[in-house]
């Protein structure tokens, strides 16, 4: 039962690796590393509602509405009451938030670099922590 045989560690260490690395890029855009995820679902489609954003990122209101109050403060995005449901708030890209995109493209490249894989290594390492995470999701809660 060593710690470092565990997967859950190795998942755990390899995720704060990557997050450590993108904050010094993520710190010169003014934005932490959950808003970048938020904003590349943007960026993917303009003007989701908070529950769209928080199922595709597996995260509840109160962690995402927060975020997105400092998203909303630093210009990057509005917020407003959907007409056709107005119990549903819409996020939309400011002007900001858009020109933003281009910057943030670049980091994507950096760190793409810096994992020096290969394509197919690249393809195969999100397939497989993809597979991960569905199983994971699926699999039977213990008692």
């Amino acid at each position: 039962m060593a710690l470092d045989d565990q997967l859950c560690f190795a998942l755990y260490a390899a995720s704060r690796a990557m997050t450590a690395r993108y904050r010094p890029m993520l710190e010169e855009l003014g934005l932490t590393y959950p808003q970048y995820l938020v904003m590349m679902l943007l960026w993917e489609e303009d003007q989701q509602t908070v529950g769209q954003l928080g199922q595709r990122l597996a995260l509840d209101s109160g962690t995402l509405s927060p975020l997105l109050k400092r998203l909303t403060a630093a210009g990057l995005v509005s917020r407003h009451r959907r007409v056709e449901d107005e119990r549903s708030v819409a996020i939309v890209l400011t002007d900001a938030g858009r020109v933003l995109r281009d910057k943030a493209f670049a980091i994507s490249q950096d760190m793409i670099c810096a994992l020096d894989l290969g394509v197919d290594e690249f393809s195969d390492l999100k397939q497989t922590l993809n597979l991960l995470t569905h199983r994971v999701n699926e699999a039977p809660r213990g008692s």
